[in-house]
């Protein structure tokens, strides 16, 4: 089934783009990479040559020699059918099988430009971060994939006219109430369902979040699965720990103790970094947000956790029901929920060939904490946001950092329509993605 993908205008724009280099498409496990190449194939060029380097494991002899001459020819008489430059697009597939193949990548751009290429795969990221890995640097473009959006989930949903609707409005402009419940429901139908494309199919073809539920439970365990390709026997079980008790630590500052008492905390934090290195998980980095950029204000020590996909997150805790019938959203896994949302839209949004990165801020000390729930920056600007309840009004972290900070914005996101006072922006969850925009119009 194919679905309406964001990514696919920065496919065409990477096309169109005079002296491209070959492209790396990176992203967890099941999120759609091989469907939207495929898909984008389909629209662009005469013909595309798919090679799976897992499926087709005897094709990795074919670029043990770099030559891209060589190669095709090798290519095109095992799969019987042309390669032609700037009419057919090579595809590799699992890329992360041959390492020699990513090497490659470098000389289709130096000896054979006019060919489209591009690759994927699965558990990509531990064969770039190889020690014995070196990278086509200057070589290579990248773009990230992530799940579905929540605008490429309304679009899924058939709810274009509503998606417009959405962009088009401001702060004169706001939708009227009946749009506006509208798409608090369709929030909270993506709060079960999640991104996945799998899922989502499932969804569409059988109607029912149960068949939905059932997809991510498979998910679930493909993801488990994966942990003995990239964990060793030290981190195997502390894999296995974290990853049952995600629901569990979405939204908290990590604290190896709280997930295991009994395990080494360099173990834990390791396998934090598998988790990471497959996008499974993304670490929300706390920030001193005392300039710009955000990064280098860092304490790498002191993060949160973001899993890939907010329906992963409620199938595995049973939320679906409470998330439909709940008054109050934010009340629905201690607030958990909405925090996971709002931190995987943000992500959505950002630039798609930037490796995502996401931050907080919180202030520790004694009678005085505080906690901002994400930090963004915005033309020079810092922006302070907070995930709240529709009829929650307490922003006293918020406050407290636009003053520490002399910040003249902070956003609120929650259920309640979009407005400006008091120097506070409030977004409803379905807004995310104007995010910019609107920050921009205050």
């Amino acid at each position: 089934m194919e679905f309406q993908r964001l990514l696919e205008q920065d496919l065409l724009a990477w096309k169109s783009r005079p002296g491209h280099l070959p492209l790396l498409l990176r992203g967890a496990r099941q999120v759609g990479k091989t469907s939207l190449v495929r898909q984008f194939a389909r629209k662009n060029y005469r013909s595309m040559c798919e090679v799976n380097l897992e499926f087709q494991p005897e094709l990795k002899v074919c670029f043990e020699d770099l030559n891209p001459k060589l190669i095709l020819e090798k290519l095109s008489a095992y799969l019987s059918m042309p390669i032609i430059p700037g009419e057919t697009l090579l595809f590799i597939d699992e890329i992360q099988e041959a390492p020699i193949a990513i090497q490659a990548l470098r000389y289709f751009k130096e000896k054979m430009p006019e060919l489209d290429v591009i690759a994927a795969g699965s558990l990509l990221e531990f064969a770039l971060n190889s020690e014995s890995f070196r990278m086509p640097v200057g070589r290579v473009e990248f773009l990230y994939l992530k799940p579905l959006s929540f605008s490429e989930f309304l679009l899924m949903r058939g709810a274009e006219g509503l998606l417009k609707a959405i962009e088009q409005s401001d702060l004169t402009h706001p939708l009227p109430d009946l749009l506006h419940q509208k798409a608090l429901q369709f929030v909270r139908e993506y709060l079960i369902l999640g991104g996945m494309p799998g899922v989502l199919a499932a969804y569409q073809i059988q109607g029912t979040f149960l068949d939905a539920q059932r997809t991510q439970s498979l998910l679930w365990m493909t993801y488990r699965g994966d942990f003995a390709k990239y964990g060793s026997a030290v981190t195997l079980p502390a894999l296995n720990t974290i990853f049952d008790k995600l629901p569990q630590l979405i939204g908290q500052q990590t604290k190896y103790s709280k997930i295991d008492p009994d395990a080494r905390s360099v173990t834990l934090k390791a396998a934090i970094d598998l988790l990471t290195q497959a996008a499974i998980v993304h670490q929300v980095t706390s920030t001193t947000a005392g300039g710009l950029p955000l990064n280098a204000l860092l304490n790498e020590k002191k993060y949160k956790l973001l899993f890939l996909d907010v329906g992963l997150i409620s199938a595995r805790t049973q939320l679906s029901a409470q998330v439909l019938t709940q008054e109050d959203l934010h009340l629905v896994h201690h607030g958990a929920l909405c925090e996971q949302f709002v931190g995987q839209e943000l992500l959505a949004n950002q630039l798609s060939y930037l490796s995502p990165e996401i931050y907080y801020w919180s202030r520790e000390q004694k009678d005085s904490q505080a906690e901002v729930d994400f930090v963004i920056s915005l033309e020079a600007r810092i922006i302070p946001i907070e995930v709240k309840s529709g009829a929650s009004a307490w922003l006293k972290s918020l406050k407290v950092f636009m003053e520490e900070k002399n910040v003249p914005l902070g956003v609120r996101i929650s259920e309640r329509p979009l407005s400006l006072e008091n120097k506070i922006l409030s977004i409803p969850f379905y807004m995310i993605a104007s995010l910019e925009r609107l920050i921009k119009a205050c």
